[in-house]
């Protein structure tokens, strides 16, 4: 399988040790927004070219994975580039995917190719598990809590604020809420209190600091609906303080079986993450597998990983997986 990557950020520079560690794939260029020539990648043999340049390679490509923020890129570049390739985004804007899926969807259906839209572990793997969970036990609750770690979505959206030269942003469940949870006590939670959001934000030396705190705790579908805590610091002290990328967190279903509901039940699925967009990568690296498969089957348009077989997504045959795996 032949990928590309548009955007050699930290998650374009994941999907390039990801291919390194899925022998089926190989990495064939990395398209940059930069000049080509101070864009410095691993992969001997791959090529780094101007995005400016993508059209020439639609036939040189079986997946382009876009490696754009949700904020304002992935809408706009996803169903661009759905009309020249088979794409896959990690778009994570949940309440715009409705939205997102309808435009790539239509791009990818009126010019012959497949889309993979909000793949990653939240959208994405998180998906995946309330679905399972909720199928399992129809009579229970959902939970999903995020943390504590960096969220690449909200830093991005906070980097894009005028006078922002840098930031982090931490998603930290509410401990009290996470034990409630896991306790089997089915509290009701309002967004605001399941999670805290803190940022950490390098603003320019003439930035209006009030006015950036005011848009980022305004900032919908971001940080309107949370206690949002900014705090404002130097470059050094962002560099030696915050310079990894861990996340992770659980979805959880609580749910009750019998005739009159006399037992109860607690799924949990859980990912604590050294690196948050290295493991975004990997999984985008087996939906662009899967994706790939379903389009040399003939199938066409936009698909989310609710849509994917698991099969469809290993390396195995189906006799290796039924043999190793079922």
């Amino acid at each position: 399988m032949k990928i590309a990557v548009l955007g050699y950020g930290n998650l374009g520079r994941g999907i390039e040790c990801a291919v390194k560690h899925n022998d089926d794939t190989e990495l064939k260029y990395v398209f940059t927004r930069r000049d080509p020539s101070k864009v410095k990648i691993l992969t001997e043999g791959a090529k780094v070219v101007s995005v400016n340049d993508i059209e020439k390679y639609r036939d040189d490509i079986d997946v382009l994975i876009i490696c754009g923020g949700s904020a304002t890129d992935l809408p706009e570049m996803t169903p661009k580039y759905a009309e020249m390739f088979n794409v896959i985004d990690s778009f994570d804007t949940h309440a715009r995917i409705p939205e997102h899926f309808a435009n790539v969807d239509k791009a990818a259906k009126d010019n012959g190719h497949i889309a993979m839209i909000s793949v990653g572990w939240d959208p994405g793997m998180f998906s995946l598990n309330r679905v399972y969970a909720g199928a399992i036990l129809p009579d229970g609750s959902d939970y999903t809590f995020w943390g504590r770690g960096v969220s690449q979505g909200h830093s991005d959206a906070i980097r894009r604020i005028e006078g922002v030269l840098d930031a982090r942003q931490y998603t930290v469940p509410v401990p009290e809420a996470l034990e409630k949870v896991r306790n089997g006590e089915n509290p009701v939670l309002s967004v605001r209190e399941k999670h805290t959001r803190e940022c950490w934000v390098v603003a320019a030396p003439d930035g209006d600091k009030a006015r950036i705190e005011r848009e980022i705790k305004e900032m919908p579908n971001y940080f309107a609906d949370y206690d949002t805590t900014v705090n404002f610091i130097s470059q050094e002290e962002l560099d030696r303080d915050h310079k990894g990328i861990p996340h992770g967190g659980s979805v959880i279903r609580t749910g009750s079986t019998g005739w009159n509901n006399e037992n109860n039940h607690v799924i949990e699925y859980s990912l604590k993450l050294d690196s948050n967009p290295e493991f975004t990568s990997s999984v985008l690296i087996a939906y662009a597998r899967a994706a790939f498969r379903m389009y040399k089957e003939g199938i066409r348009g936009c698909k989310t990983v609710l849509d994917v077989p698991p099969a469809y997504l290993s390396s195995m045959s189906g006799e290796e997986l039924r043999a190793n795996m079922l």
